[in-house]
């Protein structure tokens, strides 16, 4: 009884911080920077509040019902800031290639500073070594970003890996947007370094893990769900807030203001998604590296000793689960733990 609540109580807290609280941040900015303009429109009207004690209960029922909506639609709303969904074949491809560009670039300043470095300090390069040292040093582009790289302290060139860390390892994988790729590269990593499919084998992954793994995980993705709830959240009242501009109680200034600032504001809370993502994959990451043994134990399998078996094995598994069954799937059979011994069941 007490893991039921526990697990009760925990769905609830990343509810609350990851769609309820900037729900209720945004109604609040709603309910005074919007609703005077439109107070007297027929809808506003029956719901305006008579009372201080009213208005805080509307508040209050209006952020858990508004949580709740946007709760059950994250799917979608993270697939368009993800760049998965309404953007047009063309605008994705483009995209897409812009943010390859970024990540080859960054790949490229990264091993500049390195290889400058080490010829300062009179090492000597390998022949292929000095070949890149030169190409990069005559890049315009590179060698530009370069001479300002130099300039930058050690904290600050170590965001330029981490910036590189938020792309994933294979191109291919490559998101149109920065928020696809921060998430693209854990949603990659189980199958990159095992061959383990964590979109496909996810439930059975988190159903098998231990709890605080799985509560690391749902923790660090509530962060980067309140930057989500809040930016989406300020676009619609930034929305509202213009066209309320065309209402008879119209209040130019106050409505403009507002539309300003929460326009200015969601690109802050995209990056702020962006860099929220980290915790999330370090989360993932600690799931896929410590939960496969008990994945694979909970599949009736053995995890191999080596490596190369492994990849091997969970390449098997990921097929038998995406794909109808085949005979094939027999390949499976020397990963399979030995039934207990005992007497038969008749």
């Amino acid at each position: 009884m007490g893991d039921i609540a526990k697990g009760v109580l925990a769905g609830a807290w990343t509810l609350l911080v990851g769609w309820i609280l900037p729900a209720a941040v945004n109604l609040a900015v709603l309910f005074f920077a919007v609703a005077p303009s439109l107070r007297h429109t027929a809808l506003f009207a029956r719901l305006w509040p008579t009372t201080g004690v009213n208005a805080t209960l509307l508040l209050l029922a209006g952020a858990v019902l508004l949580g709740l909506m946007l709760n059950a639609l994250q799917n979608p709303l993270y697939r368009v800031l993800e760049g998965y969904l309404l953007w047009p074949a063309r605008a994705y491809d483009n995209a897409c290639g812009q943010r390859r560009q970024e990540k080859w670039d960054l790949q490229d300043r990264l091993t500049l500073l390195r290889l400058q470095r080490r010829a300062q300090t009179g090492d000597l390069l390998p022949a292929d070594l000095r070949a890149d040292l030169v190409r990069l040093s005559q890049h315009p582009r590179i060698a530009k970003a370069a001479r300002a790289d130099l300039r930058r302290t050690a904290a600050q060139r170590a965001l330029l890996r981490e910036k590189l860390a938020r792309y994933p390892v294979d191109d291919a994988q490559i998101a149109p947007t920065r928020l696809g790729n921060a998430i693209r590269r854990f949603e990659e990593y189980g199958y990159d370094r095992f061959r383990l499919d964590t979109q496909i084998l996810w439930n059975e992954l988190t159903g098998t893990a231990p709890e605080q793994l799985r509560r690391q995980v749902d923790l660090a993705r509530a962060s980067v769900d309140f930057f989500i709830a809040l930016l989406a959240g300020h676009a619609a009242v930034a929305g509202a807030a213009v066209a309320a501009l065309v209402s008879a109680d119209a209040r130019p200034a106050t409505l403009t203001a507002t539309a300003v600032v929460l326009g200015c504001l969601t690109p802050v809370w995209y990056r702020c998604a962006v860099s929220a993502t980290d915790e999330w994959a370090a989360a993932v990451r600690a799931l896929v590296n410590t939960g496969r043994k008990p994945l694979a134990e909970s599949l009736g399998l053995v995890l191999p000793a080596d490596i190369a078996d492994e990849r091997r094995m969970w390449t098997f598994v990921g097929k038998l689960s995406r794909l109808p069954y085949d005979d094939r799937a027999a390949a499976l059979n020397p990963y399979r733990s030995a039934p207990p011994s005992g007497p038969s069941p008749t």
